[in-house]
């Protein structure tokens, strides 16, 4: 149960983010330009105005007659705070207006090109340097395709695991769920998993291994397909939920199909057959509970023991040697050799004895 209430904390902690009901507004680059540009303007020409009208309160120093162009000449010099002093407020309400309406307008005119010079060439060119910065780190990571329940489960997973959070890399369409993963120490990109770009930019090919759980198997079989084409060698795991599409997912080049209707299935025959069976087989999957399910290289001291009697604490049960599987009770089991990739049962470090 250590495992179950492990992940009921976790979700817990999640419901506990709450965020206002929002709705993202997206437009062309060339449009959101023309918008900043046209409020700019319209700032401007409401101070022309402000200006004609008072401009009894105005003295022109040169030929001593405030006209049209000279008010547009007196409101470019007073918003860019230029200020030649060729023409300037003398009045009393010419001044208040200066302070109360222009100023005010004036840092908002200013805000709005600084904004935009932000946007659209810092920022920009910010983000382009560290995520170039984070590519030349990418080797041996994690990709995760698909932030959803699944996807954030097992990134949770494989932090509590030990596994540094920026050796992971997130890749989803849903800003909010990347929000979530960079909180959880994630590295994320807000990309279409589905195209050769995107995954050449976390750079799919240096993975250790790609986790996929789109949320539809026709969109993770399609991604499986993506990634095997860039990334021939790569290990790739992928949730289906429906029977009918493991085989689709093999084929496309998925080295492990999860499906976690069949998984709760035999959660659920455990438990028919005995009321500890399924709390093993979730203790065995997390990392909070007394007992960890591992996979690992064999090592030198594994050799020619056998697999059930490795004596480092763990207990193997099964091998994979070239290609094929055995287990504990076979006699190809009966002397580990080397390069087997072995599955041991160990003991969680902090609850029992014996180290891997």
């Amino acid at each position: 149960m250590a495992a179950e209430g492990g992940r009921i904390k976790r979700r817990r902690e999640r419901l506990r983010v709450h965020r206002p009901l929002r709705r993202r507004v997206k437009v062309p680059v060339w449009a959101d330009v023309f918008l900043r540009l046209g409020a700019a303007l319209a700032l401007v020409f409401m101070v022309v105005m402000i200006h004609w009208f008072d401009r009894s309160g105005l003295v022109d120093n040169v030929d001593g007659e405030v006209s049209f162009l000279d008010v547009v000449y007196f409101t470019m010099i007073s918003i860019t705070t230029t200020g030649f002093g060729d023409i300037a407020p003398v009045s009393d309400k010419a001044r208040m207006v200066e302070a109360v309406i222009v100023t005010p307008i004036r840092f908002a005119v200013i805000f709005i090109f600084v904004g935009a010079a932000y946007n659209f060439v810092i920022k920009r060119s910010w983000e382009k340097f560290r995520m170039t910065r984070i590519q030349e780190r990418l080797t041996d990571h994690y990709v995760v395709l698909g932030f959803g329940v699944s996807g954030s489960e097992s990134v949770a997973e494989m932090i509590a695991r030990g596994t540094d959070p920026e050796c992971i890399v997130v890749m989803d369409t849903d800003e909010e769920r990347l929000e979530l993963a960079e909180r959880m120490g994630c590295n994320v990109m807000e990309a279409d998993a589905t195209r050769d770009d995107s995954l050449r930019d976390v750079r799919i090919d240096e993975a250790a291994t790609v986790l996929v759980s789109a949320g539809r198997d026709d969109a993770s079989i399609l991604i499986v397909l993506t990634v095997r084409h860039l990334a021939p060698k790569v290990p790739i795991t992928v949730v289906i939920r429906a029977a009918d599409n493991e085989l689709l997912a093999k084929q496309a080049g998925a080295t492990n199909v999860i499906n976690p209707v069949r998984m709760t299935g035999l959660l659920l025959a455990g438990s028919a057959s005995g009321m500890h069976v399924a709390d093993y087989l979730a203790d065995l999957a997390s990392v909070q509970g007394r007992v960890q399910l591992i996979e690992r290289q064999a090592k030198p001291e594994d050799i020619g023991k056998p697999l059930r009697h490795l004596g480092t604490g763990s207990i193997g049960v099964r091998l994979y040697r070239h290609g094929r599987a055995f287990g504990y009770w076979e006699p190809e089991a009966n002397a580990v050799e080397a390069g087997d990739m072995i599955v041991v049962i160990r003991p969680t470090p902090n609850m029992g004895e014996g180290v891997l």
